[in-house]
């Protein structure tokens, strides 16, 4: 008869044998990062909240935590601000590979003692807070650079020891704040490149995060942005109409500065949706952000994406009131390295590196106190430019003085021929009833060139079509022939232009204050006009190995079409001899001081005769 302890014994044997095969009959749970965070996670000291993570929080981070589940995508990045929970997500990420799919990883830190201290401060206190990788967490065999794990290792590497970036297979991938690792020296390749050939052994099954506030344009994150199979936008409805809208700075509203501090600016702001024109508070805010949701911007990728990239900007940022981002900008807009962070950190956007910076404010300063359709005093010259759509025309019409000094008088959009025709041939008025016409208006042969074409050759008294050449030409224009056989236009005369060229000079006049040699638009010109002339800025850009600055537009797919229509009008004036119209007023007073004493009688006494 067996002993009380040997039946004890059999019970625990019983009981394990149970609890062994449990575990292994057991069906995975199959969670997805984000499902796995609000069910494992627990915040630290370091974060905004303790306690168990909430998906409620940060709603936008769904969709990016849960891109790394998705088989077909390989390449996921987050364009952000600063302070909306990309490191936080880059953490439930790697707190699920230890629990689900545990596989070799690697973080890309700028310095070795970054990675070192943000082993030590953020990341092992993070992960190990959560009990299920506490559980599995292998101290004695890890240190600062590499926490291994049950069945995987974590490395910590720095950008700048490219030997260690190579040395490993990598299956996950993660750059936090990659704009701030440096690009390619002269004997090896760029950080990014050299860890990113480390995860070749896992081909399709690779995942690849990186993470940055935006530098510049030509920077790793904005790159990465542009060239993504798919770029989303988070969306939220509007509570007053429902449509989906993105959150953009230029919604904000608030008082000019001439009655009020800028704290009581601040106080003022208010989001207007850009659908209904409804005021949407701060409390709305967090309540739309729940119902929010990750739509493709361009909706151009054809079957599934590889890469894709989110956008974010503070806006979206529950712990930020509208007043809040508006006092920030008022603090830097006056400072130019504030004003850049300002436009990286707070509306995650690439700072413009150039000094020709315009925005629509500064083209709303450019205004006269001349109405629409006035030609000013001292105007000698119109011209017109015209940006040929495939749906519509763009047209405008700038009067020209002395010293390059001009004004647009009219702008618009047309629906055909005809109503170019007309507003190129109508007769403009100075304030002192003298009429005049547009003596040349430059018309874009680059889409529907058979019919600009045929319009030109039936208006060639005063319309002349013109291209954008494809490279930095030694002057602004020059004068080529249409050698296209079998058109009307054969022989007749084309303008090819440097854009680039007159985009710059359009910039540098359009900060010049309202007077000589300035830049200007009428009394009351409206926002879409001042958008989409400053729609542009000049960034650096890397061409066949060297950096050079190019005009580009500030947002993907940006419209820009009064700002080409400003640049043949510039063009078409150029061609009339702006540039010289002041010295032929000079070469007349000269003649005249030189006159003969007997001319001078004569002329003083003409009617003796």
């Amino acid at each position: 008869m067996p002993t009380s302890e040997k039946i004890r014994s059999r019970q625990r044997t019983r009981k394990l044998f149970i609890k062994t095969l449990r575990n292994v009959l057991k069906i995975p749970e199959k969670l997805k990062v984000s499902e796995w965070a609000e069910k494992y996670r627990i915040l630290d000291s370091s974060s905004n909240f303790k306690g168990r993570w909430s998906n409620e929080i940060t709603p936008y981070l769904i969709g990016i935590m849960d891109a790394i589940n998705d088989p077909y995508i390989q390449e996921i990045n987050f364009c952000k601000p600063t302070q909306v929970g990309g490191t936080e997500a880059m953490l439930n990420m790697l707190g699920w590979i230890i629990s689900e799919d545990p596989a070799p990883a690697m973080i890309v830190y700028p310095t070795d003692d970054l990675a070192k201290d943000t082993s030590r401060d953020r990341l092992r206190p993070s992960l190990l807070k959560t009990e299920e990788i506490k559980n599995k967490y292998l101290e004695r065999a890890s240190n600062e650079l590499n926490l291994k794990f049950r069945g995987m290792t974590i490395y910590l590497r720095s950008a700048g020891s490219p030997s260690k970036l190579a040395s490993k297979a990598i299956k996950y991938l993660f750059f936090d704040e990659i704009d701030k690792i440096g690009g390619a020296s002269k004997k090896e390749a760029s950080p990014y490149n050299l860890a990113k050939e480390r995860t070749r052994t896992f081909t399709y099954s690779k995942k690849i995060y990186t993470c940055s506030t935006p530098t510049l344009k030509t920077n790793y994150v904005w790159q990465l942005h542009e060239k993504a199979d798919v770029q989303r936008i988070y969306k939220v409805p509007c509570p007053h109409c429902g449509e989906m809208i993105d959150l953009k700075w230029k919604q904000i509203h608030f008082p000019s500065g001439e009655d009020f501090t800028a704290d009581e600016r601040a106080k003022k702001a208010v989001y207007v949706c850009q659908e209904c024109g409804c005021e949407i508070t701060d409390k709305q805010k967090i309540k739309i952000l729940r119902k929010g949701e990750w739509q493709d911007e361009h909706k151009k990728c054809v079957g599934k994406p590889q890469s894709v990239s989110f956008w974010i900007n503070a806006l979206y940022s529950r712990f930020l009131t509208w007043g809040d981002i508006v006092k920030e900008f008022l603090q830097c807009k006056d400072d130019p390295e504030k004003l850049q962070n300002f436009v990286n950190s707070w509306l995650a956007e690439p700072w413009e590196d150039t000094k020709l910076k315009t925005t629509e404010d500064t083209v709303k300063e450019r205004q006269t106190d001349l109405e629409e359709f006035v030609v000013p005093d001292y105007a000698k010259l119109l011209t017109g430019g015209v940006d040929v759509q495939e749906n519509c025309m763009y047209w405008t019409i700038r009067a020209f003085g002395d010293f390059l000094t001009s004004q647009n008088i009219a702008h618009g959009q047309a629906l055909s021929w005809r109503e170019i025709e007309d507003v190129m041939n109508a007769v403009y008025k100075k304030a002192d009833g003298t009429q005049m016409i547009v003596e040349l208006a430059l018309v874009d042969s680059g889409n529907d060139t058979d019919n600009v074409y045929d319009f030109c050759v039936n208006n060639s008294d005063w319309a002349v079509p013109v291209k954008g050449s494809s490279h930095e030409m030694a002057t602004y224009y020059r004068i080529s022939k249409i050698d296209k056989e079998g058109s009307k236009a054969y022989g007749m005369q084309l303008v090819i232009v440097d854009t680039d060229k007159y985009k710059d000079m359009i910039a540098g006049r359009m900060r010049r204050q309202n007077g000589r040699g300035a830049w200007m638009v009428y009394k009351g010109c409206d926002l879409e006009y001042a958008q989409q002339v400053t729609a542009e800025h000049k960034v650096s850009v890397r061409k066949n190995g060297k950096m050079t600055q190019k005009w580009e537009v500030k947002r993907s797919h940006a419209e820009n079409h009064y700002l080409d229509a400003e640049v043949y009008a510039m063009a078409a004036g150029d061609i009339r001899g702006i540039r010289y119209m002041h010295l032929q007023q000079e070469e007349s007073k000269q003649e005249k001081q030189t006159e003969s004493p007997e001319e001078n009688w004569i002329n003083a006494n003409e009617r003796w005769l």
